[in-house]
C-alpha cells in the first residue's frame, strides 16, 4: 500500500510540474503575441481617437460654412437675375 501512495504522490508531483510548465508556456506565448500585435499596430499608422474627432469636427464646421455660403450665393444670384 505504501508503494501505491508513493506512486500517486510522484504522479501528482509530475502533473503539478507539467501544469506549471504549461502555464509558463502560455504566458510566454501571450507576451510574444502581444508584442507582435503592438508592432503590427504601430506599423499600420492608425489615427488616435482625439485626432480623428478633431478632424471630424473640422469637417462638420466646414460643411456648415459651405451651406451658409451656398445659400448666400443662391440669394445673390436671385437678386442679380431679378435685377436684370
Amino acid at each position: 500500500m505504501q508503494t501505491q501512495s508513493a506512486l500517486f504522490d510522484e504522479i501528482a508531483k509530475m502533473m503539478t510540474e507539467a501544469a506549471g510548465a504549461a502555464d509558463g508556456v502560455r504566458r510566454e506565448a501571450e507576451t510574444v503575441v502581444r508584442s507582435q500585435l503592438q508592432r503590427l499596430i504601430a506599423d499600420m499608422d492608425f489615427v488616435a481617437r482625439e485626432e480623428f474627432e478633431a478632424v471630424r469636427d473640422m469637417a462638420r464646421i466646414a460643411r456648415e460654412e459651405n451651406d451658409v455660403l451656398k445659400a448666400r450665393i443662391e440669394s445673390l444670384e436671385q437678386k442679380l437675375s431679378g435685377a436684370s
